[in-house]
């Protein structure tokens, strides 16, 4: 780990334990009841994010002056809104292998919420983009710091461990509200090994871990964390790597026990609630991928109380670096992209790190030599980041509308020069074709 990294985790750790320190003087002392466990009391307010992907890129580009704003804003409303427990529901990082940075920002964002919300139960649990042991290798600093990050499934001669994964959440009178049952995604290890299909063993997993949680607390409100595709919810193409869990990439919302007060989601991008209000998405912090332009980033903030959620909204973020279509409907000719890049009236000023992402739709009518040229001669002229480019061909498109003739009727060769047309915009080589040939011959 990069010694500066260390050196902030340190340093949060260090100021918890002298703010807990001066909490407890003089503090009221909570007595536990006869099963060990404390009474529920009042209304708790949670904020739900996930999907952070620290040390993300896009083509490239550092996507680190997104995500420092986004967590700054996440930081300001868990201040502003007073809240008991942040929890964050999986793909903390963007990679397996995060860089020293992207730890370095994860610690500072923690070191940040701690001093906004010294009462608050602070929560991470691991994605399928996380590296688990890189998640449960600080928990013991993380402890100090009364920060929970839970990588993999507890168990304990052969069964759940729900008392790894339940942690009460207090209100600022050091009252408990709720509990969250902080589970993570569920790695191929994890599933019990006796349930042959993968999506059954899912369900069996909730089952066997709502059930143990709910011998330890009764009927007090529960928070259950889960980062999966739950059947039914809506996907950002090009962004969520799918799940296969057997063959089968979504489980169904009622692996979800219907006495769970909230459950908090990661893994889709797009907020939304799937199968019942109180199954949410929180939606990922910032955009990324193209399809997700006109999604408003932000948090959830939950209030629960005895009977269960009794509030719910999203806290919409601004966006510090701008995600442009251009244009913002159909396609330009590349003697149109110009006029086009200067309408929009960019500040030549801006630092790099501050420069629009630009997903460029051109429209060609011929032959396509020479355009990433053209396009980079005038893209350089103005203060963009170019991250995507994609090419119409509107004679290629009529094309493919026509209903084509049966294959079983046609000549290999001719169907390989209709596509290699249709793809590239040009007619194939005498050596495209001679290649095809040779392949043909082999097949």
């Amino acid at each position: 780990m990069d010694p500066s990294a260390d050196r902030v985790l340190a340093e949060g750790v260090s100021q918890r334990c002298l703010t807990a320190s001066r909490r407890s003087i003089g503090a009221p002392r909570l007595l536990p009841t006869t099963d060990g466990l404390l009474p529920t009391v009042g209304v708790i307010r949670l904020l739900h994010t996930a999907d952070w992907h620290l040390g993300a890129t896009l083509q490239g580009w550092s996507r680190e002056a997104e995500h420092r704003a986004a967590l700054a804003q996440l930081v300001g409303v868990a201040k502003e809104r007073a809240v008991d427990a942040v929890v964050v529901a999986g793909d903390v990082f963007d990679s397996l292998n995060p860089s020293a940075d992207a730890q370095r920002l994860l610690y500072e964002t923690l070191r940040d919420l701690r001093g906004a919300c010294p009462h608050a139960r602070i929560v991470l649990i691991a994605g399928n983009h996380d590296p688990a042991a890189r998640l449960e290798a600080p928990r013991a600093l993380f402890e100090m710091a009364d920060v929970v990050s839970i990588g993999a499934f507890a168990r304990r001669e052969g069964a759940f461990d729900a008392r790894a994964h339940l942690l009460p959440v207090r209100n600022r009178r050091g009252e408990v509200g709720a509990y969250i049952l902080a589970l993570p995604y569920p790695r191929a290890v994890d599933l019990p090994v006796a349930n042959e299909n993968p999506a059954g063993a899912v369900r069996e997993m909730y089952r066997e871990a709502v059930e143990g949680a709910r011998r330890e607390i009764g009927t007090a409100p529960l928070i259950v964390t889960g980062h999966l595709h739950v059947a039914g919810a809506i996907e950002s193409e090009g962004a969520e790597r799918r799940i296969i869990v057997g063959g089968e990439h979504a489980l169904p919302p009622d692996v979800f026990a219907p006495d769970i007060a909230y459950v908090a989601l990661g893994h889709l991008h797009r907020r939304q609630s799937v199968g019942r209000e109180t199954i949410r998405y929180s939606g990922s912090l910032i955009p990324m991928s193209k399809t997700e332009i006109d999604y408003a980033h932000g948090v959830s903030i939950v209030d629960i109380g005895d009977s269960g959620v009794v509030a719910m909204e999203h806290a919409a973020f601004d966006r510090a670096v701008r995600h442009l279509r251009v244009p913002s409907h159909g396609a330009l000719s590349i003697t149109e992209l110009e006029p086009a890049l200067e309408a929009l009236d960019l500040d030549a000023a801006a630092p790099t790190d501050a420069w629009p992402f630009a997903h460029l739709a051109i429209r060609v009518d011929g032959p396509a030599a020479g355009l990433k040229a053209e396009l980079d001669a005038i893209c350089e002229k103005f203060p963009l980041r170019v991250v995507s480019t994609s090419v119409e061909r509107p004679q290629a498109q009529a094309a493919t509308a026509s209903p084509p003739a049966l294959a079983a009727e046609r000549k290999p060769a001719e169907l390989f020069r209709e596509a290699f047309e249709q793809a590239h915009g040009v007619a194939p080589t005498a050596d495209h074709c001679d290649c095809f040939e040779r392949l043909l011959q082999e097949a």
